[in-house]
C-alpha cells in the first residue's frame, strides 16, 4: 500500500475481499492509524475501534444510524456497542482474518460524521 491520506480513504469505497486474502502487514496499520484520531488498534492487532461520547441518548442513537448508513453503503459492517450516551465502533475484516484497507476506509468515514 502507498501512502495514504486521509482525503484518500474518505474518497474510497470498500472492496470485497477473497477469503484467506493478505491482511494489512504492522506497518500499513501504523500509519493509517496516524490518520484516524482516537481509533486504536486492538491488542492482537486484528481490529481497531474508537468509542464516540455524546450527549445524550438521541444524539447516540443518530449518530448509530449514520455509521450504520455508512456501513450498509460500504458493505463492511462493524461491531457496535451502544449505551446511553457512548457508541463504541469495532471495525475488522473477517475474510482476511485481520485488518484491511476496508476498515480504514470505513472508519475514516465514520469520523467524518462528527
Amino acid at each position: 500500500m502507498s501512502a495514504v491520506t486521509l482525503n484518500d480513504l474518505l474518497a474510497d469505497s470498500c472492496q470485497p475481499l477473497a477469503k484467506g486474502a493478505a491482511c494489512l502487514v504492522s506497518s500499513e496499520v501504523k500509519d493509517l492509524l496516524t490518520l484516524l484520531p482516537n481509533w486504536e488498534l486492538s491488542r492482537d492487532g486484528k481490529s481497531i475501534s474508537r468509542n464516540f461520547k455524546f450527549k445524550n441518548y438521541y444524539e447516540t442513537i443518530s449518530f448509530m444510524n449514520a455509521a450504520a448508513w455508512i456501513s450498509h453503503q460500504q458493505d463492511h459492517h462493524p461491531d457496535i456497542l451502544l449505551t446511553y450516551n457512548h457508541c463504541l465502533i469495532t471495525y475488522s475484516t473477517h475474510s482476511v482474518a485481520g485488518l484491511s484497507p476496508n476498515d480504514f476506509i470505513c472508519a475514516a468515514k465514520t469520523n467524518h460524521l462528527l
